[in-house]
């Protein structure tokens, strides 16, 4: 594998750990903030998280790649009490991100003619793609509903709804 190619991805495993970390802590105000739902959202997108890791560690073992751990960042986001929107707006900057992370990985390995890791990275492309899509959403959801205690109470149900599926590059182990 070429090694910027590597490293990149290496790196990836580690901020997919973090955004697992920086998801726990939304949970966590969410909780506090007494929105289960929301909580429960967050505790998902932690979980997936944690599985985009697996994903690209597993990727770099069966390319016969060392993983190197690395130590994982302390998440740098605080929240006052009642600002239902701010965890909704950080994580879509977060997301955003992310995106930028995958399509660098994507055009190392394009400059590599790393046709392999292009194909690979193709489920990650259409993935952000969906959490941009459902930060994005929240945050709309918040906007439209939030101020009122009643739309409030039913965003929260709503997302106390949400199960976790398990990513399809991991349930076809």
């Amino acid at each position: 594998m070429d090694p910027k190619v590597y490293e990149l991805i290496n790196d990836q495993i580690n901020k997919e750990l973090y955004s697992g970390y920086l998801y726990l802590t939304f949970a966590d105000f969410y909780e506090a903030e007494g929105l289960k739902g929301f909580a429960n959202w967050y505790m998902i997108q932690a979980q997936e998280e944690r599985d985009h890791a697996l994903i690209f560690r597993k990727y770099l073992l069966d390319s016969d790649c060392p993983v190197k751990m690395k130590a994982i960042d302390e998440p740098d986001k605080t929240f006052e009490a009642g600002d239902h929107m701010g965890p909704l707006e950080a994580a879509l900057v977060h997301e955003k991100y992310v995106t930028s992370l995958i399509n660098d990985i994507y055009a190392a390995a394009y400059d590599a003619h790393d046709f392999r890791t292009m194909n690979f990275l193709n489920w990650f492309v259409d993935e952000q793609l969906e959490e941009e899509a459902n930060a994005s959403e929240m945050i709309s959801n918040m906007q439209l509903f939030g101020g009122d205690p009643k739309g409030l109470y039913d965003l929260d149900r709503e997302y106390l709804a949400r199960v976790y599926n398990v990513p399809s590059p991991l349930a076809a182990e």
